[in-house]
């Protein structure tokens, strides 16, 4: 990847509608250029879609709940049934394994209330082994974004 393409890739993670003729025009290249580029990013895995970001607030889902899992095992197969778990509800956003003290996973869980919330992490508590459990409620979100700090 060269300067162009980072620029190319600054452009269409901040707007992903943007029409082709106006990425060209601001990395200074044709538009068949920009197009050849923007699908070989696409090919390489660089570019994984594109995406329209959608206010969740507006669409009732105001509650931001971070849950923090220890667990006994690491095994494979218990990271694949957790995958097969967490895959089964929209509400969880993000999932991360953590290095560190404190919890091995960090889940991001977006509901329209503390009840909804309340009812997801009871069904989480049948299904997943477990060795504790915290959760933190978001009260302001300062900062959300997709775009990553591409450097050109």
């Amino acid at each position: 990847m060269d300067i162009t393409d980072r620029k190319i890739l600054g452009l269409v993670q901040n707007k992903a509608d943007l029409q082709l003729a106006e990425i060209a025009r601001h990395v200074g290249i044709s538009k068949t250029a920009c197009w050849n580029r923007v699908r070989r990013l696409e090919e390489i895995g660089v570019i994984e879609g594109r995406f329209t970001k959608l206010n969740r607030v507006l669409l009732d889902l105001p509650v931001v709940v971070f849950l923090a899992i220890t667990v006994r095992r690491h095994s494979k197969e218990w990271i694949k049934q957790f995958q097969f778990i967490i895959d089964q509800y929209p509400e969880i956003m993000e999932v991360h394994r953590l290095t560190g003290d404190g919890a091995d996973y960090q889940l991001k869980i977006v509901c329209s209330s503390i009840e909804d919330y309340d009812k997801l992490q009871q069904e989480l508590i049948e299904k997943i082994e477990f060795n504790s459990m915290s959760s933190h409620v978001s009260l302001l979100e300062l900062k959300s974004t997709t775009a990553l700090p591409i450097s050109s």
